[in-house]
């Protein structure tokens, strides 16, 4: 059972524990953006990046969960060179942080704006840009979701062979190495893209997964949130099948996984493009049980009146056993769940808008 939670917002990162009743007990650079968190559960290590606009990304780690924090290396790009074409090769955000398998120790994954995929082996002492996704002339065919250049915020490191990697672009859509990020395949087939061409809405490299999750004890099933609704593969991501459309929406941006329980999974239905709130004005989560064949729209303890609230990509979590879960929203509101969602309570309001949330 996991009883910490920490939670990355525009304003700060903030600790909760469970034994203090989901209460805060720790603040951290109180008034920076942190666009993500990431505790390693391997060591117990956390990995706070942070985005300080004219004074750039900088990336902090802790080794006593949260007590102290040291400055250490931010991913860097390379010179680029004279006429290439593209976005141009500086670090923007660091979107996503995973850490590698229980084999790999050391080993931290961070998927960055505009696009690139770095690699640490000495705990963020040092960062290498993996050229050989970078390289890849389908690259140059990405382009921005919410933001102007393409990113990576999805990174899965399979719990049975750590040197299989699956990664979401916004828009680039899903690639999978075999060897640690040696050589790359791009798997989107049966996905579909309403935004463009009807000749070229099945292309996989133009696709816009929103969000990509794994399921730890059943490898081969993935999840997609997509800008276009919800897809899921049952072959490691190499295939995937369009789900339904589902009420009252299908469209967001967030998606977990049960970690056993691989046709169980979590969403949070937004109105989509433009609009981006929560659907009427009402807070709601999306719960299947048998693989997207149905859905639960669960409203308990959730406002249902006049809530604006956006779940950005990483603010949905579960913990380990499948039971508890924490949302976090872009209007500053926190909630939790010890049911699967069937019953929401609210721990704060008044949060800065929130980023990602991670159970340690």
């Amino acid at each position: 059972m996991n009883s910490q939670l920490l939670v990355a917002t525009r304003k700060g990162l903030f600790t909760l524990e469970r034994n203090a009743g989901w209460q805060i007990t720790r603040t951290h650079f109180l008034g920076d953006p942190v666009s993500v968190v990431l505790p390693d559960r391997r060591t117990g290590t956390v990995f706070a990046a942070l985005n300080l606009g004219h004074f750039g990304v900088k990336l902090h780690r802790s080794r006593d969960g949260g007590v102290r924090w040291e400055e250490i290396a931010t991913p860097a790009y390379p010179p680029q060179p004279e006429g290439a074409e593209g976005p141009a090769w500086s670090l923007d955000q660091i979107w996503c942080m995973e850490a590698g398998g229980d084999d790999q120790p050391g080993l931290i994954w961070a998927g960055t704006i505009p696009g690139g995929l770095f690699r640490s082996d000495d705990e963020g002492d040092s960062w290498t840009l993996v050229r050989s996704l970078w390289d890849r002339p389908e690259r140059l065919q990405w382009f921005g979701g919410g933001y102007d250049a393409p990113g990576i915020h999805s990174i899965s490191v399979d719990p049975r062979d750590s040197r299989r990697l699956t990664i979401a672009i916004s828009c680039g859509g899903v690639w999978r190495s075999e060897d640690a990020g040696e050589t790359w395949a791009l798997c989107g087939d049966g996905m579909h893209a309403s935004y463009m061409p009807p000749e070229r809405s099945a292309d996989p490299n133009i696709q816009d997964p929103h969000r990509l999750v794994q399921c730890t004890a059943h490898p081969e099933t993935f999840w997609v949130q997509h800008h276009d609704g919800i897809f899921r593969s049952v072959d490691g991501a190499r295939n995937w099948q369009a789900i339904a459309p589902v009420a009252p929406s299908g469209f967001g941006f967030t998606v977990v996984v049960h970690p056993r329980e691989p046709d169980t999974a979590w969403f949070v239905p937004a109105a989509k493009d433009e609009c981006r709130v929560a659907v009427d004005g009402a807070l709601a989560v999306n719960r299947t049980r048998d693989g997207g064949s149905s859905f639960e729209t669960l409203r308990a303890g959730l406002p249902q009146e006049h809530a604006y609230d956006l779940i950005y990509r990483h603010g949905l979590d579960v913990d380990t056993t499948g039971e508890t879960l924490a949302m976090g929203s872009t209007t500053g509101g926190l909630w939790i769940s010890g049911d699967q969602g069937d019953h929401w309570e609210s721990i704060n309001n008044h949060l800065p808008p929130v980023y990602c949330v991670r159970f340690t």
